[in-house]
């Protein structure tokens, strides 16, 4: 069965950024396609210039991804930018990928951003280079992939920005299944 990996880079493994993308992943699922969230809430990523640590547990990560027929990422936004974590993840699969055959290329998947109020497009834009640069496939949705809210379970409650993302996955799903016959 296709599959589709989705990384959520908020430190807060119960937070807004999780629970966009577990509704995300019910549309996936609801559309045929498997979905596997992954937290980096508490990960210590190394830097992807950084070849001389030691392992930090994102290589099985990684090798998950490698795996999958989609890659969504998450990001919430601190500071009218994406965490630091998860741009340094995105840069460590795209290592990964350059090393290891080009994985990622012809990947179905793009970037959701979760904000309280500014900074949603930078960090939409900011995510968006990592599939453009990566050869991947990004469908659209009924509007930009961003939801508001602050405290834990607000971002549920943007009706406009939850269509949104449920519409991604389903165009996400969609496009795998078109692809994989």
């Amino acid at each position: 069965m296709a599959k589709v990996i989705l990384i959520s880079g908020s430190p807060n493994a119960e937070g807004n950024t999780v629970k966009v993308l577990r509704e995300c992943a019910k549309s996936i699922e609801a559309n045929g396609v498997k979905a596997e969230l992954i937290s980096l809430a508490g990960m210590k990523l190394h830097d992807a210039m950084d070849f001389t640590s030691g392992d930090d547990g994102f290589d099985a990560v990684i090798a998950r991804i490698k795996e999958a027929d989609g890659l969504i990422a998450g990001g919430p936004v601190y500071w009218g930018t994406v965490r630091a974590q998860l741009m340094t993840a995105l840069q460590r699969i795209a290592m990964a990928s350059m090393q290891q055959g080009n994985f990622l290329s012809r990947m179905v998947g793009g970037p959701v951003a979760i904000a309280r109020r500014g900074g949603s497009t930078t960090a939409l834009q900011e995510m968006m280079m990592f599939y453009l640069s990566n050869d991947m496939i990004v469908p659209g949705s009924t509007y930009w992939n961003i939801v508001f809210g602050q405290a834990p379970g607000q971002a549920l409650k943007d009706e406009e920005g939850m269509n949104t993302i449920c519409r991604f996955g389903e165009n996400v799903a969609f496009l795998i299944n078109k692809i994989k016959g």
